[in-house]
């Protein structure tokens, strides 16, 4: 059952995603920091690339997000969104539908499927992963689990937010993980 909750944890909105026997999703809720950062007139991607690289998320990109369905399986993904607004699709086909605009920032947890339901141009985003990790790129075909479950298994949580450092994801997330567990 896919839910969304909304949290006191500094606005942040969760949204749980189960395995659809296609896409493995995550039993961490995806992140949503509505209206979370600053978007500066000039330099707007290196801003937010900087921001997230002060909390240990780099290996960064600029681009629109893809509009297929794709996931990670060696590493979570932060989005920030520095201009347009699109829907995102989480999930896989029968997936929860979200609005994201400049300024907006995704976590989505390694396994978790999302797709662009607009044009990729459409919204412009600053991509970043915990500590520099390296991804993959899955796409939901055959063949592909259960290596990449066992990817996702084995991966750590982050050590820091990539908006806010302390707090955030790390309370939120490492609070998911205990109950899990």
């Amino acid at each position: 059952m896919n839910i969304i909750q909304t949290t006191t944890i500094q606005e942040i909105r969760q949204i749980h995603l189960d395995d659809d026997g296609t896409f493995p999703n995550s039993t961490l809720p995806v992140l949503f920091y509505k209206a979370a950062l600053y978007i500066p007139a000039l330099f707007p991607a290196a801003h937010v690339k900087n921001l997230f690289e002060s909390h240990g998320w780099s290996n960064s990109w600029d681009s629109g997000i893809f509009e297929f369905h794709h996931y990670h399986s060696i590493t979570h993904e932060v989005l920030g969104i520095y201009s347009g607004e699109t829907t995102l699709q989480l999930g896989g086909d029968n997936g929860v539908k979200l609005q994201i605009q400049k300024g907006d920032v995704i976590v989505i947890p390694a396994g978790v499927a999302h797709k662009n339901l607009r044009q990729e141009n459409d919204i412009s985003c600053v991509g970043a992963y915990p500590e520099g990790m390296d991804y993959d790129m899955n796409y939901g075909k055959a063949g592909e689990r259960p290596a990449t479950d066992h990817n996702i298994h084995k991966l750590p949580l982050p050590k820091t937010d990539p908006v806010y450092g302390d707090g955030g994801l790390v309370q939120i997330w490492g609070e998911q993980h205990r109950n899990i567990h």
